[in-house]
């Protein structure tokens, strides 16, 4: 990451959503550690919960945080892989006014180097939403540093150069 130190961090308000059949908030270790690079990256945490794995329920609580003039970005964990219950990416697509091809595409590179090709059986992916962005990782804890640690930490810091999504966010609602 290249950090321009003579730029303004600008904290921005994230929630976070995991999607699970089995997790409470006590045992939500993926969604914990995201609370918890979140935090310590500086940004503030605007809203935690676990849904179901069911596209409707997904897609109701992702339009509330989008419409919701406190949330900035969503991150969620679950719900990405190939079997039947694994509806976080159509959920997404309930929601999305774009997608973000290049987050998946990256996610899946890094975690190449960790996983190996079991990498494709991912569907990682990020949207835009009414001017709100929503990034979709696997449940798995090492998924979910690889997305935070190495995508998104830098790219919701408003310092990273060349260029980074925080400084996009006043313009996401051009039309």
């Amino acid at each position: 990451m290249v950090v321009d130190r003579s730029r303004v961090f600008r904290p921005i308000a994230i929630a976070v959503l995991t999607v699970s059949d089995t997790r409470t908030l006590e045992t939500d270790t993926s969604g914990a550690l995201l609370v918890e690079r979140i935090t310590s990256a500086g940004h503030t945490l605007a809203a935690r919960a676990i849904v179901v794995d069911d596209v409707a329920r997904i897609a109701s609580r992702l339009n509330d945080w989008i419409d919701d003039l406190n949330v900035d970005c969503i991150v969620t964990t679950g719900g990405t892989g190939l079997t039947g219950r694994d509806v976080t990416p159509e959920a997404l697509d309930r929601v999305k006014d774009r997608d973000i091809p290049g987050f998946g595409e990256l996610f899946r590179w890094i975690s190449y180097q960790t996983i190996g090709t079991s990498t494709v059986q991912s569907r990682a992916c990020a949207v835009l939403a009414r001017g709100t962005y929503i990034f979709a990782l696997p449940g798995s804890n090492g998924a979910v540093k690889d997305g935070w640690d190495k995508i998104l930490a830098e790219q919701l810091d408003s310092r990273n150069r060349p260029c980074n999504f925080v400084e996009l966010m006043p313009r996401l609602r051009e039309v």
